[in-house]
């Protein structure tokens, strides 16, 4: 990774502060520099040669390539043609003080434009621009000790792109910072297919990790090395492998169910009863809105589930009243937000931008609201958040433990328990593992397990049933 040296990225950071470039953006737009000189040094090899040219174009497609956003790419630009104009000011800086001469330029002017100030219409580069070697220098790649903010950056920036959840980006960080560790920060250029056997035997022989968070190891390291280092990623062979283990889940009965859902307050037993009665993932219901709920059909509809998936479910006839009155709540808090003049909801993606009025209509409000406000970074606008996942796990906690049920219930101990019993109920597998929103029958097929089996094993003939 080239790194800029601490003059151009001054001369870099005037330029910012004069073109009146927001400070928080001005991070981005050093991250698009350092890139661009990374793109150029990487395929043009101007390190060797300054004659060597390249226009813009290229890079621009290379964004592409990976999924960058039209405001990203328009910000990448605008970032690059300040820069070019940067180095014309430090050109011009250094020919006032007789540093330079026309017959020996300074290699941080861009070629075709000696001692010529940018015109307002130069955005960009238009024609090809040789890379000034001493605006970047090559830093020594260490086996240890090197500076990995860059891998992570480009590692969310990945992640986001392609919009996987905040839990994901967590997940992988955690494990890069844990594959870092391992090797002692090495340069990213000198990571290969050795670190990584290395670091999964590491974590199975030494750490003793469960199987499930191996593979999870494996996936995060999969995605660093062909999204952000963009190196072939081999065969894993001769990696000591963590020993999966047979898991079964635990199960409430039914009895057992109604009595944690007694001891929950509102609005945690509605909560509570629709993990239970839909089979819902915890987030999967604390992101439902208003919109969500069809009580005509009575279906209720799950958007970007796990895998980003959506699925629609029976809504259960026994919560109608309950979930009505809920969006009652919801439309009087409504009201009162709309009358102290705050921004509305957080809308998913680009929605906000596209649609500008939707964060204060009714249909995109959280069907479980948070009580407080958050204030938006940067700006004195205040949103409303659905209810936050840590205090219906201590409802359920608190609730499990006056019951006094000798079980490691948890929220998702309703989940399991909607697919067992709709197993011995002799509801087909095949219609659980939609409900569920499962993409391979294996998944569900662990709910085998937990309930008593109630097929036919003995070998009959069909005559004699």
């Amino acid at each position: 990774m080239l790194t800029v040296t601490a003059s151009l990225r001054q001369a870099f950071e005037a330029q910012l502060g004069q073109r009146n470039v927001p400070d928080q953006q001005r991070r981005d737009f050093h991250k698009w520099l350092r890139f661009y000189l990374d793109f150029c040094a990487k395929y043009t090899k101007y390190t060797l040669d300054p004659k060597l040219t390249a226009s813009f174009a290229g890079f621009d497609e290379k964004l592409k390539s990976k999924g960058q956003s039209d405001a990203q790419r328009q910000q990448a630009r605008r970032s690059i043609a300040i820069y070019y104009r940067t180095i014309g000011v430090i050109k011009s800086t250094q020919s006032t003080s007789g540093n330079s001469s026309a017959k020996n330029p300074s290699p941080l002017v861009a070629s075709g434009t000696p001692n010529q100030a940018p015109s307002k219409q130069a955005d960009l580069p238009t024609a090809k621009h040789a890379i000034p070697l001493s605006a970047v220098a090559t830093e020594p790649r260490k086996l240890t000790g090197s500076n990995w903010e860059a891998i992570y950056e480009q590692l969310k920036n990945a992640i986001k792109v392609r919009h996987y959840s905040n839990k994901t980006w967590q997940a992988y960080r955690y494990w890069l910072q844990q594959f870092q560790t391992f090797t002692k920060s090495k340069d990213a250029g000198l990571l290969g297919m050795d670190d990584v056997k290395g670091f999964l035997s590491h974590l199975a022989v030494n750490k003793q990790v469960a199987a499930s968070s191996q593979n999870q190891a494996f996936n995060a390291l999969l995605f660093l090395f062909k999204n952000v280092l963009q190196k072939e990623f081999g065969k894993v062979e001769g990696v000591v492998r963590a020993k999966r283990r047979p898991y079964i889940p635990v199960v409430l009965s039914r009895p057992e169910v109604d009595r944690v859902i007694g001891l929950l307050e509102p609005p945690y037993d509605l909560i509570a009863k629709l993990l239970y009665g839909c089979g819902l993932r915890l987030f999967e219901c604390l992101k439902l809105r208003v919109q969500d709920l069809n009580f005509d059909m009575q279906v209720l509809t799950v958007h970007d589930g796990k895998g980003l998936k959506d699925r629609t479910l029976p809504m259960p006839s026994t919560l109608t009243a309950e979930l009505a009155a809920q969006v009652g709540q919801v439309a009087i808090l409504h009201e009162q937000d709309l009358a102290a003049n705050t921004a509305g909801v957080f809308l998913p993606s680009a929605l906000d931008i596209k649609y500008k009025n939707a964060a204060k209509e009714f249909a995109w409000q959280w069907l479980f609201p948070a009580k407080s406000l958050t204030l938006m970074p940067g700006s004195e606008d205040y949103r409303r958040w659905h209810l936050h996942e840590t205090h219906m796990q201590r409802a359920i906690k608190l609730a499990v433990r006056k019951s006094r049920i000798a079980k490691r219930a948890s929220a998702h101990t309703f989940r399991h328990s909607f697919a067992s019993h709709l197993l011995q109920a002799n509801v087909d597998i095949r219609t659980i593992q939609e409900l569920l929103g499962h993409s391979d029958l294996k998944t569900t097929m662990i709910y085998t397990h937990t309930v008593p089996s109630v097929t036919i094993k003995e070998a009959k003939s069909p005559l004699d049933l």
